[in-house]
């Protein structure tokens, strides 16, 4: 370490106790949070959790392609769940609002780009992004994936990691839009089971699956011979997410 970086550290003072007592509350503004979206989600299963770019235009094929599933999936008994924001978050609630079962946002508060959307039954409102994610699993009957950035891949990752470790329990993961993702599966089996980072069957957790009704149709397959509602077992799972 040179003389300079070893000034910087000198300089740094100590966290002061208004700043220790200040993080030491926002305990409590985690535990509202948590509270809240317990006591307002536990009631709306069975569910699916989508996501999809915020920045998708309402012109684009992709945000049509969003509401069309969205509208499928709640006309056949699932509340749809999406990030409340705009773009394909906005398509698949307005397409939730469209069918027959709850429309629900997890809004997060950011700088820049979260603006809430009309089209949302229920309202969530998060200040941290860990305890908006837990929402989006913990209610959750499935996950339906559209072509996205950054915070889709988060959300997309979040879940495989979840479901791979048995720290949750597996649900379907369904892809839409074959193109988009299909060079990212290509490389998953490429190098990271080429490497011997993931294991050849880890893949079968995701589907790739465009057509709204076949979308359904897997989510009902996948549950065949049982409930949407979590096994004994699984709601223990649940309990340490």
């Amino acid at each position: 370490m040179d003389q300079t970086a070893k000034n910087k550290l000198k300089r740094m003072s100590p966290v002061n106790d208004a700043a220790l007592i200040r993080e030491s509350w926002k305990i409590f503004q985690i535990m509202a949070e948590f509270v809240e979206g317990f006591e307002r989600l536990a009631l709306i299963s069975p569910s699916v959790s989508m996501f999809g770019s915020a920045r998708t235009p309402p012109e684009h094929p992709n945000y049509k392609h969003a509401e069309q599933i969205s509208e499928a999936l709640s006309n056949a008994g699932f509340s749809v769940v999406s990030g409340g924001g705009p773009g394909i978050m906005e398509a698949i609630n307005k397409g939730g609002r469209a069918g027959k079962s709850p429309s629900i946002g997890l809004n997060i508060q950011l700088p820049h780009e979260q603006v809430a959307n009309k089209f949302q039954d229920i309202s969530l409102s998060f200040r941290h992004f860990f305890s908006r994610k837990v929402m989006f699993v913990k209610y959750a009957s499935a996950y339906v994936v559209l072509p996205g950035g950054f915070g889709t891949l988060d959300e997309m990752a979040e879940i495989l990691t979840l479901i791979q470790t048995g720290k949750t329990r597996n649900i379907p993961i369904i892809l839409v839009n074959k193109p988009f993702w299909q060079g990212l599966l290509d490389w998953f089996r490429n190098t990271l089971v080429a490497q011997g980072m993931i294991r050849e069957e880890d893949l079968k957790l995701l589907k790739l699956i465009d057509e709204p009704e076949e979308i359904v149709k897997a989510i009902f397959d996948h549950y065949e011979g049982r409930d949407f509602e979590p096994s004994k077992e699984e709601q223990e799972k649940l309990m340490e997410l």
